[in-house]
């Protein structure tokens, strides 16, 4: 199999798996369609995928391999072992993808199209694959560029990518787990719990929790929230604005960054925020 056949493989099991433990094990009360939800956002991960393909081709592994062949990049210099490299390169991309993260939401016009990604009105597995083409295209961008700049193996990429790509998954995931694993998971992991809280309407904790993959930068630069303000199962998710199925809809997702949408969403210290903790996102 090649890369992008691999890739999916991952993808398909993680994706299932998820989806059949959410049946049993729901964390969350729903409030929307679960069937509409996931028509919508599989069908938003198509588009962003033919997008990715006709403007970047094999794009992340692809521009690893380029960038190997030609011997460019930081590691393509160092000429390191080849496991260190992978480890150093893994950890190194993730905060890259927690620092973009955090940026999207600094940014207004990068908030315009993030925003479509959190105006879900429930949290599930399928909700780590609904972003808006136009973001996937910029995410893509500076993939590349770090790409380019790291020099990883294309392996290395493959193995991130899946990682990334499953944990955005998992961490999206409704499901419950035991109180005790989850605190454990947390010191090492982003946790369904943990990332349900940046999705919740509340501004503080929508600006927080911005891992997708370890938790450490979390916790270290100072935007990790352990609990918030309501408990897990009573957490208002996604955006004020957008509250009913035609606001969400495929076609408004879409427009959804043309619009009036609210810029309410300050990183700047809680001192600086005239609302305080519980400010909404609308």
């Amino acid at each position: 199999m090649d890369a992008q056949q691999i890739r999916f493989v991952i993808f398909l099991t993680i994706f299932i798996l998820m989806l059949g433990l959410e049946s049993i094990i729901q964390r969350h009360p729903t409030v929307d369609s679960k069937i509409s939800r996931l028509r919508i956002n599989l069908a938003l991960m198509g588009i962003d995928i033919v997008v990715v393909r006709l403007f970047f081709g094999a794009a992340a592994f692809g521009t690893a391999q380029f960038a190997e062949e030609r011997g460019w990049g930081l590691f393509n210099y160092l000429q390191w072992p080849e496991g260190l490299e992978t480890f150093l390169c893994i950890v190194v991309l993730d905060l890259m993808i927690y620092i973009q993260h955090v940026v999207l939401h600094m940014i207004p016009f990068f908030w315009r199209f993030h925003i479509v990604h959190h105006s879900d009105l429930d949290l599930d597995v399928s909700s780590g694959l609904r972003f808006h083409p136009i973001e996937i295209m910029g995410s893509m961008l500076f993939k590349i560029g770090l790409i380019f700049a790291l020099g990883p193996l294309p392996m290395t990429v493959l193995i991130f990518e899946a990682i990334l790509n499953g944990m955005a998954q998992f961490s999206h995931s409704n499901i419950s787990l035991p109180e005790r694993l989850d605190r454990l998971l947390r010191y090492v992991i982003v946790t369904p719990d943990m990332h349900r809280i940046h999705h919740s309407v509340e501004k503080r904790e929508t600006n927080s929790n911005f891992g997708f993959n370890l938790s450490i930068w979390d916790r270290v630069l100072g935007t990790y929230i352990h609990d918030a303000l309501k408990s897990q199962p009573q957490i208002i998710i996604g955006v004020n604005k957008f509250r009913t199925s035609d606001e969400v809809s495929l076609k408004s997702l879409l427009m959804m960054p043309f619009r009036k949408i609210p810029e309410n969403y300050s990183l700047f210290p809680e001192k600086k925020i005239k609302s305080g903790y519980g400010d909404h996102i609308d």
